[in-house]
């Protein structure tokens, strides 16, 4: 008796033909007239768009757009862009005692929702589907994260004196282990241990702040040498430079993620190199703060992972991923006068896979491949700027620009629709926003 016929795989609940499918796979594979199967939430078939076919729920026609997976935003604070254009033409350090004056003025839960919801929305139509913030009420960002439809890496907050939640740092790790009971698990949420700096977190608390993120299998993210006037602070109080300070207190491993790292030397690369330490670079905001130019082609020559960051709002004015993925890819050309100093395919790993792996993620997501999470974003090629289109990845790189992403889709749900939020109405945000910005202006007065 003959065996039974093997049953028919199970239809899709989505298909993306007709596209350019840019994977950013381990290969950096291309799939010219390419198509992606999309089932329950995941990637389940990916390859030449006549392979693929068209049996699906949904189908939708690409139109030869470029089809890539969503950017990872590897540093922002989101929650900072209620305060866009506040605070101008000072160096990080007496910007930031500003920026702290206006923000204990306006923070509350309600405020902090409110702004989170501001950055993470232009985050999202700009293509950013998972990003790692850090800001006050972190548990007000992760949830304004889950109404966009996005993920987000953040979590508890470590400073040394009450910050502006009023939070002493008695209260932190408490307040760190109710964030992990409430999304710790969770796909969307990516629980992170994060102490503000060195400068801001004393020894003893950076220890038990990444102790805490050990225990919980959790990432660990802060800001370090950002500023020449930085690296020499934590010289004078402690004899070692930042890297050095955060190497001794054991900080510094694959789970670890440092925002800026402008000024290093060849020694503290070399650390970074052997911890396995990831560097979120920030060149937009690092520019405008006159902060400095990092050393991105050592780090990358030198084996570090680099990966690429919009800082808040209130830093650079926009969240606009493109604008410092382009500056990752040019400035240290200029810099160093190497036309290969940054290579086309390193920077474009810097916002996908190389983001994912720094979130201890790129299993699920960072690149297009069967069994990941269907983040991924459709990118026009119609305007003039993309034509001719000779290499979709040069053309990510160095032509794209925010207002070329058309859809966005995270776990297979399109979250963006040509050019519109799906799950929120932003207008009811941006009145708010609106409305509450002459006391943000009248804070700092």
């Amino acid at each position: 008796m003959p065996d039974a016929a093997a049953p028919a795989a199970p239809r899709a609940d989505l298909i993306v033909t007709n596209a350019l499918i840019v994977t950013a796979d381990a290969g950096f594979s291309v799939i010219p007239d390419g198509a992606l199967a999309v089932r329950d939430g995941r990637i389940a078939a990916i390859g030449p768009a006549a392979e693929i076919g068209r049996d699906a729920a949904e189908v939708i026609d690409a139109g030869g757009a470029i089809l890539m997976p969503g950017i990872v935003n590897t540093h922002c604070h989101a929650g900072d862009s209620l305060f866009r254009g506040l605070v101008e033409d000072l160096p990080l350090e007496p910007w930031l005692q500003t920026v702290w004056k206006a923000e204990k003025a306006i923070l509350t839960r309600e405020t902090t929702r409110l702004g989170a919801t501001l950055g993470l929305a232009e985050l999202l139509l700009s293509g950013v589907t998972t990003a790692m913030d850090m800001f006050w009420f972190p548990e007000e960002t992760a949830r304004a994260a889950r109404d966009l439809g996005m993920r987000v890496a953040t979590g508890g907050i470590f400073i040394d004196f009450p910050g502006v939640d009023f939070v002493t740092m008695d209260d932190r790790i408490a307040a760190a282990k109710d964030f992990f009971a409430e999304f710790e698990g969770a796909d969307d949420i990516l629980p992170t241990i994060m102490p503000h700096g060195t400068y801001t977190v004393g020894p003893d608390n950076l220890a038990a702040a990444k102790a805490l993120a050990e225990d919980h299998g959790a990432l660990f993210c802060t800001h370090a040498a950002e500023t020449v006037a930085e690296q020499a602070d934590i010289a004078n109080r402690y004899g070692r430079s930042v890297i050095r300070h955060l190497d001794h207190l054991g900080c510094l491993d694959e789970r670890t993620v440092l925002a800026h790292c402008v000024w290093l030397d060849d020694e503290e690369i070399a650390i970074l190199a052997r911890t396995g330490a990831t560097v979120s670079h920030n060149p937009v905001s690092n520019l405008k703060l006159a902060s400095g130019i990092a050393r991105v082609p050592d780090m990358l020559d030198a084996g570090v992972r680099v990966t690429v960051g919009t800082d808040g709002a209130i830093s650079g004015n926009d969240l606009d991923m493109w604008m410092a993925l382009r500056l990752a890819a040019t400035l240290h050309r200029g810099a160093t006068r190497r036309a290969d100093a940054v290579s086309t395919q390193a920077a474009l790993a810097m916002v996908t896979r190389e983001g994912a792996a720094a979130l201890g993620a790129l299993d699920r997501i960072g690149s297009l491949e069967v069994g990941k999470f269907a983040d991924m974003i459709l990118i026009d090629t119609g305007p003039v700027h993309a034509a001719p289109l000779f290499d979709p990845m040069t053309h990510i790189v160095f032509s794209t620009a925010k207002s070329d992403v058309r859809d966005v889709f995270v776990s297979g749900r399109r979250v963006v629709r040509d050019g519109v939020l799906t799950a929120i109405d932003i207008g009811g945000t941006l009145a708010r926003v609106r409305a509450l910005a002459p006391a943000i202006a009248a804070s700092i007065a």
